[in-house]
């Protein structure tokens, strides 16, 4: 038995391993090649405002960081510009094979510009002027055939420009000044360069400096004197009065148009783009704030106002005019795609969605670069931070808040048209009211799913522990990828800890379900329950809440439980006749099929020292 469980976890390690090959995400020892880059420059740089706090080596993916932007889930750029970093670019920059766009401008970067920045044969703008670079300039950069503006300005840089560089015919802007460069000049080929300031320019600025030619243009005397001699006067007159009127209609009609254009935006209509569906959103319920009136209700977003931080954005608390009391979500990075496609796509849940244990948007702010949701304030924050709070939840609390949490996902699914996937349900994205009733909340991540549709195939999203299988298999999600994170959920609420927390907890090297299986099997459940509770809970509801916790963490999604029947177990109802033939089903499958008996196990996925938990997890607050 254990060398099958050894061979079966071995096959589903290689498998992973594959699918994660194939999309080029993971390297052959199992650590995202972008994460780990990444990570390598964070540790690099010094960092004074913390604004890469939410980068986690432990990340499937990084495209939810901060000053990162991600298409088809590759980086494509990294723009840290003006945030007074310090420390050295690590080499591991050459790792982002996929990035188009380096700015790190205006910062106090030191060292070397490292030669490995000429793999980045799709890089298109680099920019890390205004910082304290030594040494030549790589020889490398001229393998970079896409690049078309290159800044290294008002550097430390040293010795010659390599002669590659006259290669480089598709370069647009090229600024070297102000460094220390010397030697002899190469021929530059680049429409606009600068090199002034340099030992080698000297009072050579001819050579030295140039912009692209001025178009030609022709006065207006030349014009009129290539008209014919014989001309009236008059006519010119009229001709000159006909030209500012028409000059005067166009400003009309542009202004007009801009009027309109204005009123038609500010209906704030948004449409689901979907092959089957063009529905329109209308938003009007909602209340739209000024920039102005947000920033004051959060003393301009002060520091001593941050409830929350997450990948898309940080969280404020406020009080508005009336007296109100708010949480701001102020999105980051809103000019690239994913920071617009996050605030629509909150937008569009909410509107489809309103139900008592959903968190309801209150209003939304669109400025020229800021994107802003107004909920209303949650005064007991999320279960997770909750769970680590004393006093601690109580067990009848507890009940409630899974209860709430299971109906709120019962609407999405099953009562919402079209329905709903949250795709992130865990202890984090739980908010509790004054009365510790469950809101769930955070619908970034959320996709709109027709009901004859079975699943949809994205990304993969989501925070490790929490990630079904067959999710991180085929990036295929349905309504039973929630049903497992909302197993994990349970878990979580019943240990008080995080669900990669839970086989440290038990000083478990092995998967974590296995055991939580194990020890119900062994009636020894006890062992699951938060320490701070003590003996203040039922153990007959304990067993139960964990029977539904391991149906729900199935291996497979068609064995799991649609929401409505986890919503009627954790009512009392139909739970016995569930479990029994759960029961009756694994003993069936284990002398049918013996052979897949530990493969249809999320277990040998879930194992703390395994490929997955070094390679996928998707952590951190969003």
């Amino acid at each position: 038995m254990g060398v099958k469980r050894a061979n079966s976890s071995l096959c589903c390690a290689v498998l992973l391993g594959l699918w994660a090959s194939v999309h080029g995400l993971i390297s052959p020892k199992g650590v995202n090649n972008e994460v780990q880059a990444l990570m390598d420059i964070k540790r690099s740089l010094v960092d004074p405002h913390d604004l890469l706090n939410n980068w986690d080596e432990n990340a499937v993916d990084p495209c939810t960081w901060n000053m990162i932007v991600c298409d088809a889930s590759f980086v494509t750029s990294l723009e840290i510009p003006s945030q007074n970093l310090s420390g050295t670019l690590s080499p591991s920059i050459g790792n982002l094979i996929n990035l188009k766009n380096l700015r790190l401008q205006s910062n106090d970067i030191s060292g070397y510009i490292p030669s490995e920045l000429g793999k980045l044969q799709k890089l298109e703008m680099l920019d890390v002027s205004n910082n304290s670079f030594s040494g030549e300039i790589p020889s490398e950069l001229s393998h970079l055939k896409n690049l078309l503006q290159l800044r290294m300005n008002h550097n430390n840089l040293s010795g010659a420009i390599p002669a590659s560089f006259t290669n480089m015919t598709q370069l647009a802007l090229l600024d070297l000044s102000y460094n220390n460069l010397s030697g002899p000049m190469p021929k530059l080929h680049a429409k606009t360069f600068n090199l002034l300031e340099n030992p080698m320019c000297g009072g050579r600025r001819e050579e030295c400096f140039r912009t692209p030619p001025t178009p030609i243009m022709f006065s207006g005397n030349n014009s009129l004197n290539s008209q014919p001699s014989g001309r009236p006067k008059s006519h010119k007159v009229a001709l000159a009065v006909g030209s500012t009127l028409s000059c005067i209609s166009l400003l009309i009609f542009g202004f007009g148009f801009l009027f309109w254009w204005r009123r038609r935006h500010n209906q704030q209509i948004f449409f689901d783009v979907n092959d089957q569906h063009h529905e329109e959103i209308n938003l009007g319920n909602l209340k739209k704030f000024h920039f102005r009136e947000l920033a004051n209700a959060t003393n301009n977003f002060s520091s001593k106002n941050l409830i929350g931080k997450g990948g898309s954005g940080n969280v404020y608390k406020g009080c508005l005019r009336d007296g109100m009391v708010v949480a701001i979500k102020r999105l980051r990075n809103v000019n690239a795609i994913g920071g617009e496609i996050q605030f629509q796509t909150e937008l569009k849940m909410i509107s489809l969605a309103v139900h008592r244990n959903l968190l309801r948007l209150y209003g939304f702010c669109m400025a020229t670069t800021e994107r802003l949701l107004v909920y209303p304030y949650m005064s007991n924050g999320s279960v997770a931070s909750r769970l680590k709070a004393k006093p601690t939840l109580d067990w009848s609390t507890r009940k409630r808040i899974a209860l709430g949490a299971a109906r709120g996902l019962l609407y999405l699914h099953e009562q919402c048209d079209p329905k709903i996937i949250h795709r992130d349900v865990k202890a984090a994205n739980i908010l509790l009211d004054v009365y510790c009733e469950a809101v769930v909340g955070d619908f970034g991540l959320a996709k709109i799913l027709d009901h004859r549709d079975s699943h949809v195939t994205t990304a993969v999203r989501g925070t490790a522990g929490h990630i079904a299988p067959e999710y991180l298999l085929s990036g295929q999600s349905s309504e039973k990828t929630d049903v497992f994170g909302f197993g994990i959920l349970l878990l979580e609420l019943i240990t008080g800890l995080r669900a990669l927390e839970f086989g440290k907890a038990a000083n478990q090297r092995g998967a974590t379900l296995d055991w939580v299986r194990k020890i119900h099997q062994e009636k020894k459940i006890e062992m699951l329950v938060d320490k701070d509770l003590k003996d203040n809970y039922d153990r007959i509801e304990l067993e139960e809440m964990v029977q539904v916790t391991l149906l729900c963490t199935q291996y497979l999604p068609t064995h799991r439980p649609k929401m409505s029947e986890v919503v009627r177990m954790l009512e009392g109802d139909g739970l016995v006749e569930k479990w029994e033939a759960s029961q009756r089903a694994d003993s069936t499958r284990c002398r049918a099929a013996n052979e897949f008996s530990s493969s249809e196990r999320y277990s040998d996925l879930t194992d703390d020292s395994s490929l997955l938990i070094q390679a996928m997890e998707l952590s951190g607050p969003r």
